[in-house]
């Protein structure tokens, strides 16, 4: 199966009302703010986008809703984020036929497969329909690791043509490519190694805190793409502390805080999330604030491309 997914794939957040539904209006502008600064697809419900706090119907409203929104014109890939391998697939036919270009698939949840289950799962979720998938190795924050070897033993599925490598080691990109070559597309799933992964070979970027820096961080994927090292250092030292927020089991308040701060959406957060409060709160709001204070010149952005 031949795909063309590449550059930066933001896993969008869920907007909420002050009452903890959808907000599917705020959801979908907030989409069109980084489809303007040139986003290269989307993927839905993912950690992110709180997956795991909500309905199984409200993620297919979300679905229907993008689909029609998007119209187009990137890829859109939903989460599949479920606790039991039957539940997977049934979701992954249900997205296939609400209009979804791929999927993002992850181990079952709770549970801490072993590598046959782990296997078992993915070869099941790949033939439950005819979508495309990008694989997603978390064991950081899921406890489970797709190795090297164990995508060698699934390249013999068709649809599964890429990873999302969150593992939190750099050095995986280079062990992918040494044991399975081209066979996946690469995608570097950790905000604050996306530098350090371009280098060693990613193609991809599923990124966090694009949600709320979208062009700045399409300004620092163009000039590393466009090997203007200098340039792109720069860049990514002033973005570091905040794509470090990305790495804790926060993230998803510090990344709609920083949505918030910049005005592109809601803090608001599904129980059991809370909002972040006191010092931990404070803390969090001072690296975003030093960040939009010191954002690099408009100009540098337009040249970036």
């Amino acid at each position: 199966m031949s795909v063309d997914w590449q550059g930066v794939f933001p896993a969008s957040t869920t907007q909420f009302h002050s009452d903890q539904s959808i907000d599917m209006k705020a959801t979908l502008a907030h989409l069109d703010a980084m489809l303007d600064a040139g986003i290269d697809g989307l993927i839905m419900l993912g950690t992110v986008g709180e997956n795991c706090s909500l309905e199984a119907s409200e993620k297919r409203e979300i679905l229907k809703a993008t689909v029609a929104h998007v119209a187009g014109r990137v890829p859109v890939l939903s989460g599949v984020a479920e606790c039991t391998t039957a539940n997977a697939c049934k979701f992954s036919n249900d997205a296939e036929a609400l209009g979804i270009n791929g999927l993002m698939v992850l181990p079952g949840m709770v549970y801490k497969s072993n590598p046959r289950e782990t296997i078992a799962h993915f070869r099941a979720v790949a033939n439950a329909s005819g979508l495309p998938i990008m694989c997603y190795n978390n064991p950081v924050s899921y406890g489970v690791d797709i190795t090297p070897a164990m995508f060698s033993d699934l390249a013999d599925e068709p649809t599964l043509i890429a990873i999302k490598e969150s593992s939190e080691n750099p050095r995986r990109i280079t062990d992918l490519r040494n044991v399975v070559g081209d066979r996946y597309i690469l995608f570097c799933g950790v905000d604050d190694l996306i530098l350090e992964s371009l280098v060693l070979g990613a193609e991809g970027w599923v990124s966090g805190l694009v949600n709320a820096f979208p062009a700045e961080n399409r300004l620092l994927w163009d000039l590393a793409k466009a090997g203007r090292w200098e340039e792109a250092r720069a860049v990514y030292r002033w973005y570091t502390p905040l794509l470090h927020l990305d790495t804790i089991p926060t993230l998803v308040q510090c990344i709609k805080l920083a949505e918030a701060e910049c005005g592109l959406g809601s803090e608001t957060v599904r129980a059991p999330r809370l909002v972040l409060a006191g010092a931990e709160r404070e803390e969090v709001l001072a690296v975003i604030r030093e960040a939009i204070a010191t954002r690099p010149d408009a100009s540098i952005i337009g040249a970036g491309a």
